[in-house]
């Protein structure tokens, strides 16, 4: 078993299918040793699991939640074009978007949400340089969406 394979036994974490794209794009692209996903919404077996603002219909917590599926997701959507997670050297970038109600401004502690599962899974690989956004509404009316960058081993496939 992979390092990576194991550190998710050890945290309970099975990774989600694919999430299949709402537009005219696929999960993730790899180029040469970096991986970039797109963006990547709650989803939690095809469904959000809540929907609306972040500080209005959703609480700072329920939104850091969910911003951990994004990453499972964003991480299921690694592994699909990686050759499998073991191969992630680094996690280099997390671009976190939040829904937003008017007057909420903790739009990085929700993103911690994602931060702290790499960091979780990867160890001292997740570290990794982040943006966090707040924004007036997200595809299906999600509260948060999350795409990571990710660069891999350099051996062959």
């Amino acid at each position: 078993m992979s390092r990576v394979a194991s550190r998710l036994a050890e945290l309970g974490i099975t990774l989600p299918e694919v999430a299949t794209p709402a537009g005219a794009y696929v999960p993730a692209v790899r180029s040469g040793r970096y991986v970039y996903t797109a963006g990547q919404v709650p989803l939690v077996e095809g469904r959000l699991p809540l929907t609306g603002k972040v500080g209005a219909e959703v609480t700072p917590e329920e939104a850091k939640d969910l911003a951990r599926t994004c990453a499972l997701n964003a991480l299921a959507a690694v592994d699909s074009v990686a050759g499998g997670l073991e191969r992630v050297v680094r996690v280099v970038k997390v671009t976190g978007f939040v829904a937003s109600a008017p007057d909420f401004t903790a739009q990085p502690a929700v993103i911690n949400g994602a931060s702290e599962l790499l960091g979780e899974v990867f160890e001292d690989a997740g570290v990794h340089a982040r943006s966090a956004v707040g924004v007036a509404v997200l595809p299906l009316d999600a509260p948060v969406e999350v795409e990571i960058q990710v660069e891999l081993a350099d051996w062959a496939e």
